[in-house]
């Protein structure tokens, strides 16, 4: 991770985090789940408060995924056409799309945090579908407090040893989705079972 947001992050605290969480979560290249690690570390130095900076990263998050939304939103049938295919949703209709996301795929969006490229696009589709924004932020909001949590708390148990992991996480994103999208599978299937 390039230090200058580091630093930033270290001299300016959760208004940095916020800052650079919803431009990451937006879809510009900032290694959001790296930051999320240094946030922990820097809570375990005590040079962030917990509190601010667990609210900063999942307000950061939320709003970043809610400018997609919009985004998706205002561009609304060509987003679905270019980026459907990538989340494997029908581009055929915009109802299609709808139904899609009101069943299962609600769950790319509390999910797709993490898989790489994915937290952005499903809220743009989501957009472009019109889903209803309060089906949207249920889903994408618990989204961007799980991630944000297991991130922050990772750096905070990890401490000095976090550069290792935070590369072998860059390194090994896919993996990292994969174990992330086996237990949303999980937590799918058992929610699915109890009629949510």
């Amino acid at each position: 991770m390039p230090h200058a947001p580091i630093d930033w992050l270290a001299a300016h605290g959760s208004v940095a985090l916020f800052g650079l969480l919803v431009l990451g979560v937006a879809g510009l290249p900032v290694p959001d789940e790296t930051l999320l690690i240094v946030a922990g570390v820097l809570v375990g130095q005590s040079r962030l408060q917990a509190l601010p900076t667990y609210v900063a990263a999942m307000l950061g998050s939320a709003v970043g995924v809610t400018i997609s939304y919009f985004i998706g939103r205002a561009a609304g049938v060509v987003v679905i056409e270019r980026y459907g295919h990538r989340l494997h949703i029908p581009t055929g209709s915009l109802e299609q799309v709808r139904s899609t996301f009101r069943g299962a795929g609600k769950w790319s969006l509390t999910f797709g945090y993490f898989v790489p490229g994915v937290r952005h696009l499903t809220a743009l589709v989501a957009g472009a579908a019109s889903l209803e924004f309060g089906l949207f932020a249920m889903f994408a909001y618990a989204g961007a407090g799980i991630w944000s949590i297991l991130f922050i708390t990772l750096g905070l148990y990890l401490g000095d040893r976090w550069e290792g992991v935070a590369r072998q996480i860059e390194t090994h994103r896919w993996i990292v989705a994969v174990v992330a999208l086996a237990v949303g599978l999980a937590v799918f299937s058992r929610l699915r079972r109890r009629g949510i």
